[in-house]
């Protein structure tokens, strides 16, 4: 007897709500609220575009329409991974 081939992971990941502060993401058992001061790219960005997130691996989400690629470990931990800005040089 064969086994059926695995289908596509079904690994969830939805944004629950959003403030004016941020939003909290929704990912497998767990709820992570991103404040937009650590994650300020979110902040302009559509209620739509915030909501399209792919998740490639179970390590790092994907925005498409905001090309934006996080790490999920930078989301359990933002004080890991601080905001540097490369100003003009």
């Amino acid at each position: 007897m064969r086994s059926e081939q695995r289908g596509a992971s079904t690994s969830a990941v939805e944004v629950g709500n959003v403030t004016r502060q941020g939003f909290w993401l929704l990912l497998d058992d767990r709820e992570l609220f991103l404040p937009f001061a650590d994650f300020p790219w979110f902040r302009a960005a559509s209620i739509e575009d915030l909501t399209t997130i792919e998740r490639p691996s179970a390590h790092h989400l994907y925005w498409p329409a905001l090309d934006i690629d996080l790490a999920v470990e930078s989301l359990e931990h933002p004080e890991r991974y601080p905001l540097v800005s490369r100003g003009a040089v």
